[in-house]
């Protein structure tokens, strides 16, 4: 069972909670309810739906592309890194602004850290069978028929002490960056967008997975599925922690250990 959370402390725009639907929406100056909200309240939902369809509009072509990455072999690991630490930021900084605007509180984003340790903890625990069972969800999909690389992308490969360094970096970043963009941002809009948290787990876990094409349909399937235990560990513990410590350790796990592992090999 989770944690006790103060019932004020994770709303939504409609003032209530992931993982409750809505049931009363306070209308606000009427000719302007639909473009504005009034000083130190929510934003109302076209302002919302406006802002995240802005949102997506940035991420979703570029995100789409990996699914053609597959052709660009000259892309190194450290190319890749680099440009995808500073995109990264770039979209957390947007996202920030939004919420800034819009006088929201950031423990909407998901960072409550009210039970950090336990939810480290949760992670941790979680981890473990959810690693290894997308694993074989990619394998089973793969033997049934759909897409998968024949081998790993260039821009994924780590060699070195230096490319481990800037792995262990970059996979620090996406976890923290990634879930607060798609576990609590797109969440919380999606949420208010549609009314529904099921159909903010499903959407955001959709967007989530387009930006896996490089693995092939059924690794695209595969993160999806990823994506929305991610959502429904966030929907549990109103909180993005334990989500970004089981995607951290994905990351690592499949990037930067084998380097290293490789590495020690090599110095022994």
């Amino acid at each position: 069972m989770a944690d006790h959370v103060d019932s004020g402390s994770f709303h939504q725009a409609d003032n209530s909670p992931i993982g409750e639907e809505s049931v009363h929406q306070p209308e606000i100056d009427k000719g302007h309810s639909d473009i504005q909200s009034e000083p130190g309240s929510a934003p109302s939902r076209k302002i919302q739906t406006v802002e995240v369809a802005v949102f997506l509009f940035l991420i979703v072509p570029s995100l789409s592309l990996s699914f053609v990455s597959g052709a660009q072999a000259d892309l190194r690991f450290t190319q890749m890194a680099v440009v995808s630490i500073l995109n990264d930021l770039a979209l957390l900084s947007l996202v920030l602004y939004f919420t800034w605007r819009n006088q929201e509180p950031v423990r909407q984003l998901g960072w409550s850290f009210d039970h950090l340790q336990r939810d480290i903890a949760l992670g941790l625990i979680l981890f473990v069978p959810v690693f290894f069972g997308g694993n074989v969800l990619a394998g089973w999909l793969h033997r049934a028929g759909l897409s998968a690389p024949a081998q790993r992308p260039s821009f994924l490969v780590v060699s070195g002490v230096t490319q481990a360094a800037l792995g262990l970096l970059i996979v620090t970043v996406v976890a923290v960056v990634e879930e607060t963009l798609f576990r609590g941002y797109l969440m919380l809009r999606f949420k208010t967008v549609t009314g529904r948290t099921s159909a903010a787990v499903i959407l955001s876990s959709i967007v989530f997975s387009l930006g896996h094409g490089y693995e092939g349909v059924a690794g695209a399937i595969s993160v999806f599925v990823l994506g929305a235990i991610f959502a429904l560990v966030y929907v549990w513990r109103k909180s993005v922690v334990a989500p970004i410590v089981m995607h951290f350790l994905t990351d690592f796990t499949s990037l930067v250990l084998p380097a290293l592992l490789t590495g020690y090999e090599t110095w022994h």
